[in-house]
């Protein structure tokens, strides 16, 4: 069996075994943000920097529905001067828990984006939004590492190949922005997204 066809194999199981409930539980906390106002923060570094870029624009943009409101989304990642300056003169492990330092308060939402769950930078931020009464939700690959443990809700892709997870922490922004879309488009802003996520379908629909 060639390489390529392996890879597409092994991706398979892996989507077969995706984490359903917690990215339900994900979508409806979004939801929730979005609803109350709150900022959702979202982070990673290298590929998970390019994955926390694309989540920031999918939520910013492609969930906007007239009478709703906008989600307050801010990508730690993006800004390389203030990055760069953190970096450079207090760390690189401060570069994200400086920033939320700034910003954040009680009830925001932080998603760390970490393939090993063990990127020192995410932790140190992570650490700081719990502290700070935020809700922390960690994108994770492999074991999930000390992100897994110390987030309120993981998403772990159950695989040990690094490109596979980031496929994958791709398609959760994928997957959670649609539902986020597609409900704003079917409901009110007063409904929470729960009751349709939780309803059985009628028979025939899919």
């Amino acid at each position: 069996m060639d390489q390529l066809t392996q890879y597409l194999i092994d991706l398979k199981w892996t989507l077969d075994n995706l984490p359903l409930e917690e990215m339900n539980q994900v979508i409806n906390l979004l939801h929730e943000a979005r609803l109350s106002g709150r900022k959702v923060f979202i982070l990673g570094n290298g590929g998970s920097a390019s994955t926390a870029s694309h989540f920031v624009c999918d939520l910013g943009k492609n969930t906007r529905q007239p009478g709703w409101p906008s989600f307050r989304v801010i990508g730690l990642s993006d800004n390389m001067p203030t990055f760069s300056a953190y970096a450079n003169d207090e760390g690189y492990d401060s570069v994200f828990a400086n920033q939320l330092d700034n910003l954040i308060e009680a009830g925001d939402v932080v998603i760390g984006i970490s393939t090993s769950g063990r990127s020192p930078n995410v932790l140190k931020a992570i650490e700081l939004a719990n502290q700070r009464g935020a809700t922390t939700v960690g994108f994770t690959g492999y074991e999930g590492g000390q992100l897994g443990s110390m987030v309120d809700i993981e998403l772990r892709v159950k695989s040990d190949c690094i490109e596979q997870i980031e496929d994958v922490h791709l398609i959760f922004d994928h997957m959670i922005t649609k539902v986020l879309r597609e409900g704003a488009q079917q409901l009110t802003p007063a409904v929470s997204l729960k009751t349709t996520l939780n309803s059985p379908k009628p028979h025939g629909s899919v």
